[in-house]
């Protein structure tokens, strides 16, 4: 009887471990993303500021948002005014696709945006001014108060889970990161070489004089080896370009440059205006061109998809080139299946847009970036001498002061020895700190990182 009961006892203790092991299984293996929301979860903040892009700066710090219970993949309920939207919540802008508005925790204080447009312009929160400059302020707009209160509350747990992990793209600023890429790679620089445009004409890259990437440095160099004359910055104004470190040590300073300081939204008009700007500058000092923003990945990517369209590229060759810039900074190759979802949701969606086509494949590209250019604000004769630029045909006048003319170069060697710098051997060479960047452009071949030479390394130099 007592071996019986004991028998009995057993199973229960057994079944009831059996039953909590399944319990705490559950609890471990059950995907946060489709978590049921533990309950009502409910925050308001208020517009604190503008920034520059038209983001709205709230008044909630993101690291209080995020331990309100909310997480990275959730739909949020915002409210604020007439406006009832439903955001993801998100880390940085390439979290969502083009066009697409979310809340993100990028920075301090959390922000509604819309990446690549003006999230304060289109729910009407403020207007925006541009100065003669290019310099931007804002002001709050008919009917709205200083006062913007927002709501915010969990709409769909884990609704946008999905898109927002395929929106993981991650790059550093780091050069040993990126070891099977050579320095122009690293730099996002290249030549542009698709239909219809001249062989050493026009390049594209990463900002040359931004160091906030780390890729100045070699994109400074890439455009020096290139002789680059003629430059279109699209990302900054001269006061920003001028606060920048060691700016007047670069190759880049010495060149013709424009400083454009366009938005991130390239389907908004001034964005056109601002790009005929550039162009009439192109016109106005021809010669080998660049154009870039800070990665030379979203303005610069559109900008040139543009030109090439205009030439006569197909969009399989505008894409290609497009996407060289994301294996660049992501690695992801054509047999990547985010490869076609991020053509789609940037390049495809903007050209679609602004050239007013349905279709890229079967529609005279060439003839609708002009009439989109055209729109922009650029005459017939500006547009027909731009095709003769970029095919290389335009006559090219003698390089003026600042640019870079061809002499007759010897070179010698020059032994690493303790306590060298690249700026100490360039001014011990040739008299000038700030040539070091010339020793770089030689050295490439043996040099990743212009911070980084070694005792006993043989270095390349021009000897005048």
């Amino acid at each position: 009887m007592e071996q019986v009961r004991a028998i009995k006892c057993t199973k229960r203790w057994k079944a009831l471990l059996t039953v909590i092991f399944i319990i705490i299984s559950m609890v471990i293996l059950s995907p946060k993303k489709v978590s049921a929301a533990t309950g009502s979860i409910n925050t308001t903040a208020s517009v604190a500021n503008i920034q520059k892009y038209g983001n709205v700066v709230l008044d909630i710090k993101s690291a209080d948002l995020l331990s309100s219970g909310y997480e990275f993949g959730d739909i949020l309920n915002v409210s604020f005014g007439e406006h009832n939207l439903k955001l993801p919540l998100c880390s940085d802008f390439s979290d969502v696709d083009t066009g697409a508005a979310g809340i993100f925790t990028k920075q301090e204080y959390a922000l509604l945006a819309i990446n690549m447009k003006d999230f304060a312009t289109t729910y009407g929160i403020a207007v925006k001014n541009t100065a003669a400059d290019n310099s931007v302020s804002w002001q709050a707009a008919d009917g709205v108060t200083d006062q913007i209160r927002v709501s915010i509350s969990l709409d769909t747990k884990g609704g946008y889970y999905d898109e927002y992990l395929l929106h993981q793209l991650r790059y550093t600023a780091n050069r040993e990161d990126y070891p099977n890429l050579s320095d122009d790679q690293f730099a996002n620089f290249r030549e542009v070489t698709t239909t219809g445009i001249g062989k050493g004409v026009l390049y594209r890259s990463a900002s040359p004089i931004n160091p906030i990437f780390n890729r100045n440095t070699y994109a400074d160099a890439a455009i020096r080896q290139a002789k680059v004359t003629t430059i279109m910055n699209l990302a900054d104004d001269p006061e920003t370009v001028a606060s920048f470190p060691n700016v007047d040590a670069t190759y880049y300073s010495k060149q013709n440059y424009i400083t454009l300081n366009m938005g991130v939204d390239v389907e908004a008009e001034d964005f056109g205006e601002k790009l005929a700007e550039g162009i009439r500058f192109f016109l106005s000092k021809p010669g080998v061109y660049l154009v870039h923003c800070t990665e030379g990945k979203d303005r610069a990517g559109f900008t040139i998809a543009v030109l090439e369209c205009l030439m006569g590229a197909s969009y399989d060759e505008v894409a290609a080139d497009y996407m060289t810039t994301f294996y660049n900074y992501y690695g992801i190759t054509a047999d990547d299946e985010r490869y076609h979802v991020i053509l789609a949701n940037n390049l495809e969606k903007s050209l679609k847009h602004v050239l007013g086509v349905n279709r890229l494949r079967d529609t005279d590209l060439s003839e609708r970036a002009a009439e989109y250019l055209k729109t922009s604000g650029l005459t017939d004769e500006e547009i027909s001498r731009l095709k003769q630029c970029l095919a290389g045909t335009a006559a090219v006048p003698e390089a003026t002061e600042g640019t870079v003319q061809e002499t007759e170069v010897t070179y010698g060697t020059y032994r690493v020895k303790n306590g060298d710098t690249l700026s100490r051997i360039a001014r011990e060479k040739y008299g000038d700190s700030k040539k070091w960047t010339d020793i770089f452009a030689l050295n490439k071949d043996r040099i990743s990182n212009p911070n980084r030479i070694y005792i006993g390394q043989e270095l390349k130099l021009a000897i005048t």
